[in-house]
């Protein structure tokens, strides 16, 4: 309850965000692969950008 108000970190925002696409581009695989291609290229930018802050938060 008291974690209502609490603020989701940069890298919490980007992981639900790179799930989000991955969930995407598994429904899109059966139907157009093109798109899923493309959504999975996404995730994985977004999956770089996770690895860069967690390794500025590391040193």
């Amino acid at each position: 309850m008291f974690n209502l108000f609490k603020r989701k970190s940069k890298i919490e925002v980007l992981n639900k965000k790179y799930q989000r696409l991955l969930n995407e581009a598994y429904k899109l695989s059966t139907i157009n692969r093109k798109a899923s291609d493309e959504k999975t290229a996404e995730a994985n930018l977004v999956l770089r950008d996770i690895e860069l802050l967690k390794a500025d938060q590391c040193g």
